[in-house]
């Protein structure tokens, strides 16, 4: 009884935020457009299943993601894990939590491979680009980018080093990359650093960071526990502007084996 009234709270919740896109609409295609709503059963259909997919989705994240992304960061800091066989284990060294950073990495890497607005964003560009932008590619390599973020981002936490020294470092590389990279695939990188921090990947890195900080003898949760879901953003960017310069690279060099060929 008590997850069927936390799931009519969490129903009630969400139609509540949902109001306000219905009324900005609504307000729209009566007022300023003034034209009838094309297949308007079929949007209150697909909006019906908005609503009730979010609730359970909502419901799903606080039964299961969040609880599940503690528990496992709970158990792989666990010092009596860690110990292993080992007669003694150091907490601080870095080395030390290696299970950690494998974790780190292939979390990363699924939740963003399962992460729908990636995938969304993913289906618009192979739409647009006509096939050329392949979509698996493209979730492909955008879950690499963000694997490698949170895996660095978890080696900080363990390491206590500044938060700013990274990020900073992360944007330069990505301006660099920016005046190189072709100009078509520029937006799409940078749209590919937002879509990743929803609603699957925030709750299981943020109980990891959470996790971890609380757990690395000297850490402050609250001072070290944050900054892994800007590693997230970070460094898809970075991989979906490289796969970009790489692509470009090889086209070129394929076109110029082919005239040198014809030569």
């Amino acid at each position: 009884m008590d997850m069927l009234f936390d799931f009519l709270g969490t129903l009630l919740a969400t139609g509540r935020d949902l109001i306000p896109i219905i009324v900005i609409f609504t307000f729209f295609q009566l007022v300023v457009i003034k034209e009838p709503v094309a297949n308007l059963s079929r949007i209150l259909v697909g909006s019906l299943y908005v609503f009730l997919g979010l609730a359970l989705f909502l419901t799903g994240l606080e039964k299961a993601l969040f609880p599940l992304g503690k528990i496992m960061a709970s158990q792989l800091t666990n010092p009596v894990f860690l110990q292993g066989s080992k007669d003694v284990v150091d907490l601080t060294a870095w080395q030390t939590y290696g299970w950690i950073y494998l974790f780190a990495a292939t979390i990363g890497f699924a939740t963003t491979v399962a992460e729908p607005s990636l995938i969304a964003v993913a289906f618009k560009a192979k739409e647009v680009s006509g096939g050329s932008i392949s979509g698996w590619g493209l979730r492909i390599t955008v879950a690499v980018g963000v694997a490698v973020g949170i895996t660095l981002g978890t080696y900080r936490i363990v390491t206590g080093t500044p938060l700013f020294m990274y990020i900073m470092v992360g944007y330069i590389i990505v301006t660099i990359q920016t005046f190189f990279a072709p100009k078509s695939l520029i937006p799409l990188a940078y749209d590919s650093g937002g879509v990743t921090t929803s609603t699957v990947t925030v709750p299981i890195v943020a109980a990891l960071g959470l996790g971890l900080s609380a757990a690395v003898p000297g850490r402050n949760p609250a001072v070290d526990g944050f900054g892994l879901i800007a590693f997230a953003s970070l460094f898809p960017i970075i991989s979906v502007l490289a796969y970009a310069q790489g692509a470009q690279w090889m086209a070129t060099r394929k076109s110029s084996n082919i005239k040198e060929k014809i030569k």
